[in-house]
C-alpha cells in the first residue's frame, strides 16, 4: 500500500477467494472507513477471484460511494473484465489499464 497525492493504492496478488476476502475486506473497510475516500485496487497481479472476492470489491465499492469517495480497479486482464459484465457489473467499476 502507498499513498500517492491523497490517493491510496493497493496492489494486490494472487487470489481472491473465500480464503482471502474476509481479511482482505476487514483491510478494505479500515481504508474506507474515513470521508471521501480515494482508493486504487491494482489488481494486475490477480491470478483468481471468485465470487467473494467479487462481493468485497462490491462491498468496499458501496462503501466508498456512500462517503463520496472514489474507487478505481486496475487491471490488463481482459478476462477480468468480460467476467464483470458476464455477472452484470460491467460499467459499475473504473477500470483502468495501467496505473
Amino acid at each position: 500500500m502507498r499513498a500517492v497525492d491523497g490517493t491510496t493504492v493497493v496492489a494486490l496478488r494472487g487470489e481472491i477467494d473465500l480464503v482471502t476476502a474476509i481479511p482482505l475486506a476487514a483491510r478494505l473497510d479500515a481504508l474506507t472507513s474515513g470521508r471521501s475516500p480515494d482508493l486504487v485496487l491494482d489488481l494486475r497481479e490477480v491470478s483468481f477471484i471468485d465470487c467473494s472476492g467479487l462481493g468485497v470489491l462490491c462491498r468496499t465499492r458501496n462503501r466508498i460511494k456512500a462517503r463520496d469517495g472514489r474507487l478505481r480497479l486496475v487491471t490488463g486482464s481482459s478476462r477480468f473484465v468480460w467476467l464483470l459484465r458476464a455477472v452484470g457489473l460491467g460499467g459499475v467499476f473504473e477500470v483502468h489499464p495501467q496505473l
